[in-house]
């Protein structure tokens, strides 16, 4: 479970939405634990004055008094209500997307190649997007091999996406070799899911 504390003189956690908070002596307003995507636990502890109110469930809530944050649920539609203008303002969530290679080749297997629509796709949904294309290898071979293949698989990614009308200048190739294995395996061994160009989009 991640959790934060929440004191009003310091920032807000990314996973809480917050209200009406004024700087003068009283402070007032709302704070909101909004859930998180992956259905992680998370908690705050908003700290006012000397008080103190742990929120540890999605749509736990405070409203900031005189004497201090006082619990109270919310729920989608009263954040919805309070919060939806500062919700569609936000930037899409950055999407990761993972496409694997032949062995020893910078062409996708088959499986990859009918995922790249989707990740086409997903690419659109953005207005202008900001994307990295990291290409890996498995543990076969030297690092000088593995190093330029891994920037011709990011470069054979970065061409797709071109190709489907993304501007080049929206993406970013590099290459990390054999350094960063998905599956940790010894030298020498052909792991199929180390093959592959992981994809950033946010």
């Amino acid at each position: 479970m991640r959790r934060w504390s929440l004191s009003l003189d310091r920032g807000l956690a990314a996973t809480l939405l917050a209200a009406g908070l004024a700087a003068c002596a009283t402070q007032s307003g709302t704070v909101v634990l909004l859930p998180e995507a992956d259905g992680r636990g998370a908690a705050v502890n908003v700290v006012q004055g000397d008080k103190e109110l742990m929120l540890d469930q999605p749509y736990a809530a405070a409203t900031l008094t005189s004497t201090g944050p006082r619990p109270y649920a919310s729920d989608s539609e009263d954040v919805q209500r309070r919060f939806g203008a500062a919700l569609a303002a936000r930037p899409e969530r950055p999407t990761t997307f993972t496409l694997y290679f032949v062995e020893q080749t910078d062409e996708f297997t088959d499986e990859s190649k009918r995922l790249l629509d989707t990740v086409i796709a997903a690419i659109a949904r953005y207005p202008v997007p900001d994307i990295v294309v990291i290409g890996h290898t498995d543990r076969v071979g030297t690092d000088v091999i593995n190093d330029a293949l891994a920037r011709q698989r990011a470069e054979t990614a970065r061409n797709a996406l071109i190709r489907s009308g993304v501007a080049p200048e929206n993406i970013t190739a590099v290459g990390r070799g054999k350094r960063e294995p998905a599956v940790p395996t010894a030298d020498g061994v052909a792991e199929p899911r180390n093959r592959r160009v992981e994809i950033i989009v946010r």
